[in-house]
């Protein structure tokens, strides 16, 4: 079996020190620009300029060039639905680990769970992710399907991902089963021995488990799974050569790159043994990891969250970024609190604005604000999304929809935020270059008006 992680290869390739010509780093921009991904090798070699500073800008300028062939200008919204924060690992940077007698332990009922849902759907948003620590008590799969089919089937909710530990495959059958679109599993750190010291006890510990949770996934039939590294615990150069290679190999093995991408930074949490990340990564050096993954993996959402603070999210938007949270809680039950509980929480969160005041601001930038969810429904996932995107065809789909679902926010939800979402839909509605679908979207308007919901192409 071909190994997913070559750690020699990448340790050769973050051990370079030859600075790459402007010609080299543009040549492989343009490679880039073909939205068909690049290698270990030319991502390296954009690796090497950025960190010198040669062609930043314009690796910069290519990120947010793939992002909008690939998308166009949306940004997506979602938010995190924490179901418990028990857990059988030891962890030692998360504030869940077994061992941690400082954190509040709770875990929501599904009547808890559906309150919290439905509090999200009051502001307005379509999609949940839900996220569990591994618990055969509090999270086992029978309790997630039960919570999944509950918010289903007691809000308006439109899709729900979950982010878990692996699985075997007739368990993730059961859970797509149930109506899931993403699995996401994150392998926090790519580099083994790192992996060994971080994780203590559990069936963390297990590294190869982890690292083929998402081929399971696929195997079981999720066409979507989500992947990330926590940036901080290793050197994040190695972190982010092995994510691509793992992306690379989900690719090749089944013909779609990983739906999202995480770009989790490591913050503080309450009760962890480590007080600060022992490889810090600076806040440029977080911008090009996030260019780096839009350029070699174009089809993923790459995903930046409240762990990071607003000014630095806000310069994200224009560089590659396409996902993004918005009025998070990662305690269990924080949605129902005024006030977020630092010492039932996973981590800090920094950037505490609410979707609307995220709506605004996106609206503000020129970018699109999208709460659509209309991909799941029509079967534009996996492989089939993974070609729409590289032959530039997405955006087809995602500018009206985006504009659909905006239009039902502007009724349902906004306040001070409704002016600009639509300056923002009157102006997109003339990007529509297929005046068919374009008239088409007018009679959605109406009909959004006159009180129909969930609409999509």
């Amino acid at each position: 079996m071909k190994k997913i992680i070559n750690a020699d290869l990448i340790e050769k390739l973050i051990d370079r020190e030859d600075l790459p010509s402007k010609v080299e780093v543009l040549a492989a921009l343009e490679r880039a620009k073909e939205l068909k991904g690049i290698g270990l090798e030319e991502t390296a070699l954009l690796m090497r300029a950025g960190r010198a500073g040669v062609c930043l800008d314009e690796i910069y300028q290519a990120s947010g060039e793939v992002k909008r062939k690939s998308f166009g200008s949306r940004i997506v919204l979602f938010a995190p639905l924490y179901l418990t924060n028990d857990c059988i690992n030891n962890c030692l940077y998360c504030g869940f680990r077994k061992d941690n007698i400082e954190v509040d332990r709770n875990s929501l009922s599904v009547e808890d769970a559906i309150r919290e849902a439905s509090l999200l759907e009051k502001t307005g948003f379509n999609r949940l992710l839900l996220v569990a620590g591994e618990s055969p008590k509090s999270s086992s799969i029978e309790r997630i399907v039960e919570i999944v089919k509950a918010i289903y089937q007691n809000t308006g909710m439109r899709i729900i991902h979950v982010n878990a530990a692996p699985m075997p495959i007739d368990k993730l059958k059961a859970l797509k089963a149930s109506g899931v679109g993403v699995f996401q599993v994150f392998q926090e750190t790519y580099h083994e021995e790192t992996y060994d010291k971080m994780h203590t006890t559990g069936p963390k510990k297990d590294y190869r488990r982890r690292l083929y949770a998402l081929d399971k996934a696929m195997e079981a039939g999720f066409d979507d799974v989500g992947m990330g590294a926590l940036l901080g615990l290793y050197d994040w150069r190695y972190e982010v050569l092995a994510l691509i290679a793992h992306a690379r190999h989900l690719f090749e093995k089944f013909g779609a790159w990983p739906h999202t991408i995480s770009v989790p930074r490591l913050q503080p949490t309450v009760g962890s043994p480590i007080a600060s990340a022992p490889h810090p990564v600076s806040d440029e050096e977080f911008k090009l990891i996030v260019a780096l993954y839009r350029l070699a993996v174009p089809a993923a959402g790459v995903v930046v969250t409240t762990r990071e603070p607003a000014v630095l999210r806000d310069e994200l938007l224009h560089i590659g970024v396409s996902q993004i949270s918005a009025g998070s809680r990662t305690d269990p039950g924080g949605y129902s609190q005024d006030a977020e509980r630092f010492d039932a929480s996973q981590f800090k969160t920094s950037d505490h604005r609410s979707l609307e005041e995220m709506v605004a601001y996106i609206a503000s930038t020129g970018h699109l604000p999208s709460l659509c969810t209309s991909c799941y429904r029509v079967g534009r996932t996996g492989r089939s999304f993974t070609e729409t995107v590289s032959h530039q065809e997405m955006e087809r789909y995602c500018l009206p929809n985006a504009l659909l679902t905006l239009k039902e926010y502007v009724i349902d939800h906004a306040n001070g935020s409704a002016a600009i979402c639509n300056e923002v839909i009157e102006r997109n509605v003339s990007l529509i270059s297929d005046e068919k679908l374009k008239k088409a979207t007018l009679a959605k308007f109406k009909e959004i008006d006159a009180g129909k919901r969930d609409l999509y192409f």
